[in-house]
């Protein structure tokens, strides 16, 4: 049975989860913060390896989770078939043990140590990551927001207050700090459990019909999730070409700037959580306005950022003296916020809303591809990490504009002279970052 939700139950919704996402925002600043100070760069360098590799690992449930919420948004809790959603989650659990033990196997064959860990702990994240999400896509689609507050909140308490006690007893390795990862999403996974028990927990049966609405929810997926990987792969692709070709103090360094990028886009990823299932449950003549609305709401905040970027730079640099050089990067990639946001925010909610995940998986992988060439140019060519991260920025500009324009055809709404205003606030804090930087 579906549900209607209110404007005032959608604010709610996403007040919520943008607490949570203030809390981990608080809890990442923190780490972020003091991670590099306390941790060698070379130690810090394979954290963010790992973090890198460890968002791709989605992968491997081939769209599952992306069906299960297109799928079953619009219902509650108590209207899911459980014993059906329970018999698909055993197969996907025994899907994700085997591709671990697969990445854990190949390990052996790794000669250089720190690389041979590497691959181990993102083998391992296969278990650990997707059934977070899981847990996590279980809270979210049947709208149960205050406890995915509380399921957010708890992963990045127990990982803040674990890492500064590991830092605190000396415990500053990169093998030290895996260990703190993976216990707080172990602890965060049972909880998360505890109370999905009907959709962990089962009879040894699978329920009727389960291998074909396993592959319906596959089917129907699969293409978001490529979407959204290939929408990762933007800043991925440039780190991964950073890691390949660059020393690793140096990629610890970008890896820093694009952290702090990440800092700002949690608040809009949180919106992001809530805005959707929402939207499922909105009046389809109503989600025009919505749109410009929210549109509406978000451009003062975001151009306020990049402000924060000048009294920002003067407080890093002091506290962070051996990381000077990612402010400077930071600079160049700052704007792209901008432009994330209303993807993350906007324009893919409403194109899967209105199930147009074939028109974003196309508008994304076009984009990548460019993205791709660009950075391996901008690398391998030129040499100019620079013009790697500029390509970056301009690549999501254009990806942000085309989506909007492909969005708003489809509400018949238009809202083009926005562009250009944006447009001349990003030059304007370019040319304001020259002035400032000489």
């Amino acid at each position: 049975m579906q549900s209607n939700v209110s404007t005032a139950g959608m604010k709610k919704n996403v007040v919520l989860t943008v607490s949570a996402q203030l809390v981990s925002f608080f809890v990442s600043a923190v780490l972020n913060l003091i991670l590099p100070k306390y941790v060698s760069e070379m130690d810090y360098s394979s954290w963010q390896t790992l973090l890198l590799y460890l968002g791709y690992v989605p992968i491997f449930h081939f769209g599952f989770l992306d069906g299960l919420m297109l799928r079953y948004s619009q219902y509650d809790y108590q209207n899911l078939n459980k014993p059906l959603v329970q018999s698909q989650f055993r197969l996907f659990l025994g899907a994700e043990v085997f591709f671990a033990l697969i990445g854990f196997a190949l390990s052996f064959g790794v000669e250089n140590e720190t690389y041979r860990q590497l691959v181990r702990f993102v083998s391992f994240g296969i278990i650990t990551a997707n059934l977070y999400a899981y847990a996590s896509h279980l809270f979210q689609m049947t709208n149960r927001i205050s406890k995915y507050v509380i399921f957010v909140m708890m992963m990045r308490l127990i990982l803040g207050v674990g890492i500064v006690a590991a830092l605190f007893c000396g415990a500053n390795s990169f093998y030290d700090l895996c260990i703190v990862y993976f216990t707080s999403c172990i602890l965060t996974i049972l909880w998360g459990a505890s109370q999905n028990k009907e959709l962990f927990w089962g009879t040894g049966r699978l329920a009727d019909g389960t291998i074909a609405e396993l592959k319906n929810n596959v089917s129907s997926g699969i293409m978001l999730l490529i979407a959204n990987l290939s929408s990762m792969f933007f800043v991925g692709g440039a780190k991964m070409v950073v890691q390949w070709h660059y020393d690793p103090l140096l990629f610890g360094k970008v890896a820093f700037s694009f952290t702090l990028v990440n800092l700002f886009l949690t608040f809009v990823t949180a919106a992001s959580i809530a805005i959707f299932p929402s939207l499922k449950r909105i009046d389809t003549a109503n989600l025009p306005d919505f749109y410009v609305r929210i549109r509406r709401s978000m451009t003062p905040l975001l151009f306020v950022s990049l402000a924060l970027y000048f009294p920002g730079y003067y407080v890093l640099k002091l506290w962070l003296p051996n990381y000077a050089d990612s402010l400077v990067y930071l600079s160049v990639l700052l704007p792209m916020i901008v432009y994330e946001s209303r993807v993350t925010l906007l324009t893919n909610n409403y194109l899967k809303t209105y199930r147009k995940e074939r028109l974003m998986l196309v508008i994304n992988l076009v984009s990548v591809a460019i993205a791709f060439v660009l950075f391996l140019v901008s690398a391998y060519i030129l040499d100019s990490l620079f013009i790697l991260l500029a390509c970056l920025v301009f690549v999501v500009f254009v990806r942000s504009i085309v989506s909007e324009i492909v969005v708003m055809r489809i509400i018949n709404r238009r809202r083009y002279a926005s562009f250009g205003v944006e447009l001349a606030l990003v030059v304007l804090f370019y040319f304001a970052i020259v002035m400032f930087n000489g």
